[in-house]
Formats: C-alpha cells, structure tokens, sequence
C-alpha cells in the first residue's frame, strides 16, 4: 500500500493545530500520539521552532572564565559556547572552515581552536589565526576566514542562541514574566550542579512533565508531594513566549527558607514553575531552582541539560547534596514514567484524553496554543 505524500501528512498535523486556537481550557484534550511518534512532524518541529525560535544552551556560570568553553549539538548542529580572552561570550559554530572537521570536544579551557584534522587554529572570538602552508592561497584571505557566529543574549543569568540574526531580542518579549520572577534573581544564583542526560522520550512528553501539577501527587509520592503537593498548584497567565503555574510549600517544609531580600513572605514560599519554549523550563525557588534545557534528536528521544542553581554562600555541603538527591530522585521517577508514555502514544488504541482542571493541565493547553501559533504561521508565511 503507498504511503501518504508527505505534504498530506503536515497539513493533518496543521489542520488539528489551528483547530485548538482559541478554545477554553474547559475543552481541553490532549494531542492525538502521532504528534509524540512521528518522525516526520519532529523534523518539522526542530526545523521550524528549534531552528528558528530563541533556544537556551545553558547558564553563563558554565563559562565564568576567559577561555571557558562547552560544546554541544543543537538538531544536528555542531555549536561551542565561550567566554572569549576579550570578556566577550559568544556561540560559535564548531566546524572547520576548512574541510567540515567538528573543531572541539567536551568543555575546558583554552587559549585557542586547533582543528584536530590539519591543525587549523581559532581564537577565542573565532577568527583564524592560522591555516598551515596555506599562506600564498591566490583566493583564499586569512584574515576574513572566522567561524559563524550565532545571535547571542542573556536573560536571568541564561544564555540564548538564535540562528536568525534578525530575531526581535529574548528579553524584550518576556517582560511579563519578568515581574512575576524578578523578586527570585536568578540571575544572582550559582550553577552548583549539571548534568546532560538523553531520554527515551519525544521532547514534548519531557515540557509537558515538567509543567503540570497534576503528577505532583500521585507520581512524587515520596518525594515532590511532601513539599509541593498537586493541591497547591495554581494556573499563572501565559504570555506569547512564556506560560506556567505556581505551587505552594506545605507545612513541614521550613517558613524560614532563605532567599534575595526582595522577595515578599508570600514569594519566599511558593516556587513558581516557568517555560520559555521550545527549549528552556525552569523551576525557580527562593533558596535554589532547577532548570532544563531541552533538544530533540528524534521522535522518540531527547536530550537534556538538568541544572541546579543556589542564592547565597551559606549553603553546606550536605544541604548541596540533600537537593541534589532530592532533584536526581524526581527526574529518575520522571524519566521512568515518560518512557511508558512514550510506548503507549504509539498504540493503535491510544485516544487523546481530557485535560485536568486549568490550575494543574492549564499549562498543557497553553503549550498546545504556543505550537499551533508558531507552526501553522511558519507553514502559512512559507507558502506566501
């Protein structure tokens, strides 16, 4: 039997997208599994949101030094993040100039690019500093030969990329949900743990995990749910480039947490859970927040970036580790349990369901609202 055209199978995808514009969270489903199993649609996703929208790489504490840099792949693109000698952090492309080599591996420091084929050597700030023999080259200028620069800002101590080197400024477009975290600062927390996992799981499986409640309770039993429970979990106004919910601390969990001076008794004691998609989630605390950076590499299978950021100095060595465990305990329950999802979004007998109450799936539907505005626009101006 052929298969169908692939044009015919975007314009299902599209048309059940444009069909959720607008409508009440009262009549929320879910996607149906073709959207989490799909090969071809993730390939539209990374192309159209991932390659065109602001994706985050990481915290600038990951490049605190001159020399300090990190390598990754973002939808197949080699990219390195540094903190040039000239104070300056920037994210580069990770390919030679010369024949396609990827430049560097890992993360460290260094004084300098040297391609590891022929030994072709970058700055800092990715300007060639040599091509061996290749001084007389007729046709070739040493000195306009650089590594590809992507647009770079800085948001709450986050760093963002964008390919497009026109795009409207990241911080510009999230002033609404600047005030509702500015009290936090972030951006004067420090990176005391990182880790960079793959799981087994499409990439929006892991975004609507992280920002619903209604798994708070009955998932994190022994863990989330005796410090913030479903039941305390309430739906915040989403933005075009943000959306989230608040959940509050129970009893038991100390009223005296430690946070920036600015926050009110009410804020030091609700943690409020944010995505900037596609790519960044962040659960911020008044003493210390997590967030993830997030990259499809298939339908099925995700990579990510899981950080743990912490205000103040004062913090011992065995609180560090307390969080930390806390953390990795919560993200091995999720990991578990995303990879059944994603076994039973490919069944034959998979149906989308009915979303819970706005204040622990209202997140869900704005989610689904933010893809419907992105990708159906994106296809429409691609075919004007």
């Amino acid at each position: 039997m052929a298969s169908i055209p692939t044009n015919m199978q975007l314009s299902s995808f599209l048309k059940t997208l444009r069909a959720l514009k607008g409508k009440p969270y009262e009549r929320g489903f879910s996607l149906p599994g073709a959207f989490y199993t799909d090969p071809l649609w993730t390939q539209t996703e990374c192309s159209e949101l991932f390659g065109k929208d602001w994706f985050c790489v990481g915290r600038v504490e990951e490049v605190a030094k001159p020399g300090d840099f990190f390598t990754f792949d973002h939808i197949g693109e080699p990219l390195l993040v540094v903190h040039g000698r000239d104070g300056v952090i920037r994210v580069l492309s990770n390919v030679c100039r010369h024949r396609g080599t990827v430049i560097a591996q890992g993360s460290g420091n260094t004084r300098k690019f040297l391609c590891p084929y022929h030994r072709w050597a970058y700055d800092t700030a990715g300007q060639l500093l040599n091509a061996p023999l290749l001084d007389s080259h007729e046709a070739f200028n040493m000195q306009e030969c650089r590594l590809p620069e992507l647009k770079c800002e800085f948001w709450q101590g986050f760093i963002f990329a964008n390919f497009n080197p026109r795009a409207a400024a990241i911080g510009k477009q999230l002033g609404v949900l600047e005030k509702v975290i500015k009290n936090y600062h972030l951006e004067q927390m420090s990176l005391r743990y990182l880790a960079d996992e793959t799981w087994e799981t499409n990439w929006k499986c892991l975004l609507e995990n992280f920002m619903e409640g209604y798994h708070l309770t009955p998932l994190h039993r022994d863990t989330l749910h005796k410090v913030n429970p479903s039941r305390l979990c309430s739906h915040l106004a989403p933005g075009r480039r943000h959306f989230g919910y608040s959940v509050g601390f129970t009893s038991r969990v100390s009223k005296n947490r430690i946070g920036h001076p600015d926050l009110s008794a009410d804020e030091g004691n609700t943690c409020i859970m944010f995505a900037v998609p596609p790519g960044l989630l962040v659960g911020v605390g008044s003493d210390y927040s997590s967030f993830l950076c997030i990259r499809p590499e298939s339908a099925d299978r995700v990579r990510v970036k899981l950080g743990l950021i912490f205000y103040g100095d004062h913090w011992s060595r065995q609180d560090v580790d307390s969080a930390i465990e806390l953390f990795q305990h919560t993200m091995d329950e999720d990991k578990q349990v995303l990879l059944r999802v994603q076994q039973g979004l490919g069944s034959r007998f998979h149906e989308p369901g009915p979303l819970a109450p706005r204040d622990l799936e209202g997140t869900i539907w704005d989610f689904y609202q933010y893809l419907s505005r992105s990708l159906t626009t994106a296809k429409k101006s691609a075919r004007n």
